[in-house]
């Protein structure tokens, strides 16, 4: 009590108005700018976070399942096993995925085909991502079509859809001959029914067809390389995937949306906390302001603390009012500083003042995401600077022998 009291009256007090006090608030501002951008840093990270997972969430399926030993598995084989009286499932989709050739007139590209049924829609939200055209993979039972990422479309030099079908080449398994090498492909032509935007590395490597279509392309009659599994809602991936396991049983690895991008989710991960140590950097340099303050008041009340010595304070009590009068100008800068921060941050992720500077894009808004668990972690780093430098920065100036 007695050492707040001190901490207050030297910080607040009408007689006590001097340079020292402009050095305070010079101090008070010094902090409170780098803790609102350690906040803002932190949220736009978030809001990019969740967009890159936003991006995932369009293509891949809550829960992939492949089988651990070859490429394909029989699809009868798997529906027998009564994936679809899972309550954990909401609705999967059978795929296979493979490298082909696609042509259009005199350019080539190497894609990754993905063929799928007609329960895909259900599972990711593919017809959220046409930017042209429409999804349509397959019409009726005669009809198939071709629905190409944006990037697969420029490389392609696609301009209309009315034009001539794309061509797609698969190697022929088992029957590729270097002295017939025409003979060793499999042929598909297609008219394209739209194109989809995800990202640029998803858009520039694929191309959705039916799976019927792909099976007979690959020559995978009846079979599938992949199954996509949509959780019903309030599951999560680990239980998903332990039911998934007791009902598919061994011979499949089924992995969540995390996993399948594991380097990526790494990379955020120590991208994050890289940018986190930079800022924290920039408030320990900052903090240093609060040094000169400290050292001109305890200069400035010389007297003061003769008089306390006087009056029987000891040295361990004088250190803790003026380690107290460095906390508690730092507080003040940090809880204006966070409520700063929290606010702007707050203010553009529910209103979205800053837009972005590019048409195109998956959102026209800066995206950010405030998360409880950053403030916490700035609050703790703050208060632990704060504590360092004050009291070192006391200890250093009264010393047992000062008087």
């Amino acid at each position: 009590m007695l050492v707040g009291l001190f901490a207050r009256r030297y910080l607040f007090s009408p007689s006590s108005r001097s340079v020292i006090n402009i050095i305070s608030g010079v101090s008070l501002v010094a902090v409170s700018v780098p803790v609102a951008a350690m906040i803002i840093l932190l949220s736009v990270f978030n809001g990019f976070e969740g967009l890159v997972r936003q991006t995932w969430s369009v293509f891949d399926s809550d829960l992939t399942i492949t089988p651990t030993r070859g490429s394909t598995f029989d699809i009868a084989e798997v529906e027998r096993m009564g994936l679809a009286e899972c309550e954990e499932v909401a609705a999967y989709s059978f795929a296979i995925e493979q490298e082909a050739l696609v042509t259009y007139r005199d350019n080539r590209v190497t894609v990754n085909v993905r063929g799928v049924d007609e329960r895909y829609a259900d599972v990711v939200p593919a017809a959220q991502t046409i930017t042209s055209g429409s999804y349509c993979v397959q019409l009726g039972e005669d009809v198939d079509k071709v629905v190409v990422g944006q990037g697969v479309a420029y490389a392609l030099g696609l301009r209309s859809f009315v034009t001539e079908d794309l061509r797609i080449y698969a190697v022929r398994r088992n029957s590729f001959s270097t002295l017939l090498p025409v003979d060793g492909y499999s042929l598909a032509e297609l008219p394209v029914a739209g194109i989809f935007m995800v990202d640029a590395e998803t858009d520039s490597e694929n191309v959705l067809i039916s799976l019927r279509k792909a099976q007979q392309l690959f020559d995978y009659e009846g079979a599938a390389t992949s199954l996509f599994v949509k959780l019903s809602d309030g599951s999560s991936p680990e239980k998903g995937k332990m039911v998934l396991a007791e009902v598919l049983g061994e011979g499949f690895e089924i992995r969540s949306r995390d996993e399948l991008n594991a380097t990526l989710n790494r990379l955020m991960k120590y991208e994050k906390w890289g940018i986190f140590f930079i800022a924290l950097m920039v408030l320990i340099i900052a903090s240093f302001s609060i040094v000169g303050a400290l050292v001109m008041l305890i200069i400035d009340k010389e007297r003061d603390i003769a008089t306390l010595r006087a009056m029987g304070a000891d040295t361990s009590l004088l250190r803790k009012i003026f380690t107290a009068e460095g906390v508690l100008i730092c507080t003040i800068g940090g809880v204006v500083g966070l409520m700063f921060g929290m606010a702007l941050t707050l203010v553009q992720q529910h209103i979205g003042i800053i837009r972005m500077p590019t048409d195109g894009f998956l959102v026209d808004v800066y995206p950010v995401e405030l998360h409880f668990g950053d403030v916490v972690t700035v609050v703790m780093a703050f208060a632990v600077v704060v504590l360092l430098i004050s009291a070192t920065t006391v200890r250093t100036m009264i010393s047992e022998k000062r008087s």
